[in-house]
């Protein structure tokens, strides 16, 4: 057998033996959504869905919920006199949340304007 041939095959081998190790995206994004996602919405949609039920319709147009996480709900609020208005209410809204929804475990309401 010649030289080159030789090194053909035991190229070849080389390449053989190594494991595959690619990851299909969907697998990823599978698995992604069933351990964190997933748990997740289910734990803060109660929060969605009471916070609508809450606010009058006019201040929830002007409204929606950015971020719960370390027990911080984030607001974002569209205009600045909305969220004067929020602010005077989300000590009793925060109470209602926590009464309702505490497997959010929600400490604080952050509202920011954006």
């Amino acid at each position: 057998m010649d030289d080159s041939r030789q090194a053909s095959n035991i190229a070849n081998r080389r390449t053989r033996q190594k494991p595959d190790r690619t990851v299909r995206l969907g697998d990823t994004i599978s698995q992604l959504m069933e351990n964190r996602i997933s748990p997740q919405q289910a734990r803060f949609s109660a929060v969605e869905e009471l916070w609508s039920q809450l606010l009058p319709a006019g201040l929830r147009r002007h409204c929606k919920i950015a971020d719960i996480s370390a027990g911080q709900l984030k607001v974002l609020v569209d205009l600045p006199p909305y969220m004067h208005e929020l602010r005077l209410c989300s000590s009793e809204l925060l109470k209602e949340l926590q009464q309702q929804c505490p497997r959010a475990q929600i400490k604080k309401i952050k509202l920011v304007v954006g």
